[in-house]
C-alpha cells in the first residue's frame, strides 16, 4: 500500500477527488494533508475524512528539513500538490525525486510561473485570445511550473467564455484526470 501526502492551500476540491478515488483502493491511500493556510477548506476535508493534517510554518518549510523528516516518518511515497501556492524548496524536491507532482490549470509552458495560479491564469488565457486551454500534470522541480510534463488535456475556448467559465471547464479536466494519473504513477 502506497501512502500519498496532498499539499493544498485552498478549498481542496482536487484533494477530495483524489481521496475519493483511493477510498477503497488496495494500491494507495491519502494518509496526510499538508496545508500552509489556516482556515483553508482542505483542512475541513481532512477532518471530515479522518486524515491527519499538518499546518506548516513558512520558515521551517523553506529553511530546514523538519517537514521532510515528518514525511519520511509517515512513510510517504508520493507528494501530490493540489492547489498548493508555495514553491517547493530544493531540499524537499531532492528528498522525493520524481515523486512530487503538480497540476497546473493551463497548457504549460504557457501561463506558468510565479503568480500564475487560479483566476490569474484564466484571465491571461482569455486576454491572449487563445482558442484552447487545459491542464498540465507535471513533475515538480525547484522552479515554478517547470518540471517534466506527464499529461496535458485540452478544452476549447469559445468566444463566449469568461475567466469563470473557462475555470469551470479546466476544473472538470482536473477532477477527471488528476486522480487517474496519480494512480498510474504509483503503479
Amino acid at each position: 500500500m502506497k501512502n500519498i501526502a496532498i499539499f493544498a492551500s485552498g478549498t481542496g476540491s482536487n484533494a477530495q477527488k483524489i481521496i475519493d478515488h483511493f477510498r477503497n483502493s488496495d494500491k494507495a491511500r491519502v494518509t496526510l494533508i499538508v496545508c500552509n493556510k489556516p482556515g483553508a477548506g482542505v483542512l475541513q476535508i481532512a477532518e471530515r475524512e479522518a486524515i491527519p493534517s499538518i499546518l506548516i510554518e513558512k520558515e521551517l518549510f523553506f529553511h530546514s528539513d523538519h517537514y521532510i523528516k515528518l514525511l519520511q516518518e509517515a512513510a510517504i511515497d508520493m507528494v501530490v500538490l493540489a492547489g498548493f501556492l508555495w514553491k517547493i524548496p530544493a531540499n524537499l524536491v531532492h528528498a522525493f525525486p520524481d515523486h512530487i507532482v503538480n497540476i497546473h490549470p493551463a497548457l504549460l509552458p504557457k501561463y506558468g510561473g510565479k503568480g500564475m495560479y487560479g483566476h490569474f491564469v484564466h484571465e491571461a488565457v482569455i486576454s491572449a485570445g487563445d482558442k484552447e486551454s487545459g491542464i498540465t500534470i507535471h513533475y515538480v522541480n525547484e522552479k515554478y511550473d517547470d518540471g517534466a510534463p506527464i499529461l496535458q488535456e485540452r478544452c476549447i475556448i469559445t468566444p463566449e467564455d469568461t475567466p469563470e467559465s473557462l475555470a469551470a471547464k479546466v476544473l472538470m479536466l482536473e477532477h477527471q484526470w488528476y486522480p487517474v494519473i496519480v494512480e498510474r504513477l504509483l503503479t
